[in-house]
């Protein structure tokens, strides 16, 4: 699911060092991303490899014209990973055929030495490495020059260390720290409240990991505070933070379809997952009553015609299969390829910030209220609703 594709998941960072003048950034960014190019592998034996490409076309790893990569303020380019894997059951079975060959033309022998066996075991693997095709894969990546936000377009924590190593290793002096709830609500949280919100961090130190980890209640309490209000109030919220709808309007926004709930004691952690139709969610608020925690949930946003939807993971606020409203650019003649791809890519990203700008909206209004003195009779609310009261 690349970046332009309606439905999507989104990994967010921030980027922190020290980037060059925007007069400076497109020829730096040009070269930095032509030197760490993907390679391709398709007519060797390598296992491996991986570099950038555009966006528009993954057979493409050339950066000198702005079009590759370049869109007014965002930088737009995509990691792409060949992978040569051979089945370890393929492998044995050749090598037990090799080594079977091997004995056969020395017959004073009733075991393959030990060095020789590991030879046939290199010949048999380069031999099966050349009969087999690389699998690509791709990830997309955007870069808010404006705001040094960058959207990844995967949640696989094995991906995602493997973009930020590129990243490091392609702009030599930056790098890319994740944000999370605890960060994400820094930078929302009005000034008013962000004495209580420091007061409330549980973490110990700075590290990204501590803020995480010791902070899961943001999420644990953000989940269940929609949940009530989904299902004991008319889901009404007004847009609250900048972006590309105007302040102040209207949206609903709402948990729906499937929730993800978790606890932990000494017998280890457990996971129920709730999905489909739900009786005022009795089953939920019983888990929920005993001590389960909502961890991951299906968030609605609706605003006059338009829908986006997510999958929120609870305690790093990932978003997966976020699906926002269909882009669709009519086609004209008089217009070139390049120009509608072009297009099509500025409308979506006006989609997805939108939605964006709807979550942070809820998400601002959630910690005025867990942040503020209202929350005290906002708890005892949802603890009474839990209780059936």
């Amino acid at each position: 699911m690349g970046i332009l594709s309606n439905t999507v998941n989104i990994y967010h960072f921030k980027v922190e060092g020290d980037i060059p003048p925007t007069a400076d950034l497109f020829q730096w960014t040009a070269e930095r991303l032509a030197i760490n190019g993907f390679k391709p592998i398709d007519q060797g034996t390598a296992e491996l490899s991986v570099g950038w490409v555009h966006v528009d076309d993954h057979r493409d790893s050339g950066f000198s014209v702005p079009a590759a990569f370049w869109r007014d303020h965002y930088l737009v380019f995509t990691l792409r990973r060949d992978q040569r894997r051979i089945p370890s059951a393929l492998l044995k079975a050749y090598q037990q055929v090799a080594e079977h060959e091997y004995l056969s033309a020395n017959p004073g022998l009733n075991r393959v030495p030990k060095q020789k066996r590991e030879e046939l075991r290199d010949a048999v693997r380069t031999s099966l490495l050349a009969k087999t095709l690389p699998v690509p894969s791709t990830w997309d990546a955007v870069w808010d020059t404006r705001t040094g936000l960058v959207t990844f377009t995967s949640l696989t924590p094995a991906i995602v260390e493997l973009f930020e190593t590129q990243f490091k290793k392609t702009f030599d002096g930056l790098r890319l720290v994740a944000i999370h709830p605890y960060s994400r609500a820094e930078q929302l949280a009005d000034e008013a409240i962000k004495p209580a919100l420091l007061n409330a961090n549980m973490a110990t130190s700075e590290a990204a990991v501590d803020l995480i980890k010791s902070n899961r209640w943001i999420g644990w309490d953000f989940l269940l505070w929609l949940l009530y209000k989904t299902l004991n109030d008319s889901s009404e919220y007004a847009v609250n933070r900048p972006g590309p709808g105007p302040e102040n309007e209207p949206f609903t926004a709402y948990l729906d379809n499937r929730l993800v709930l978790f606890s932990e004691n000494e017998n280890g952690i457990q996971k129920i997952t709730a999905a489909g139709p739900q009786d005022h969610f009795s089953e939920v608020r019983a888990a929920l009553s005993a001590g389960k925690r909502i961890v991951e949930a299906t968030i609605h946003l609706e605003k006059d015609e338009l829908l986006w939807k997510m999958t929120l993971k609870g305690e790093m606020f990932h978003f997966a299969s976020f699906k926002s409203p269909s882009v669709r650019i009519e086609r004209d003649n008089t217009v070139d390829e390049t120009s509608e791809r072009e297009s099509v890519f500025y409308e979506r990203m006006y989609v997805l910030e939108q939605g964006m700008q709807l979550f942070h909206s809820l998400y601002a209004a959630f910690l005025g209220i867990r942040l503020g003195a209202g929350w005290n009779d906002e708890q005892n609310r949802i603890d009474e609703w839990l209780k059936g009261e």
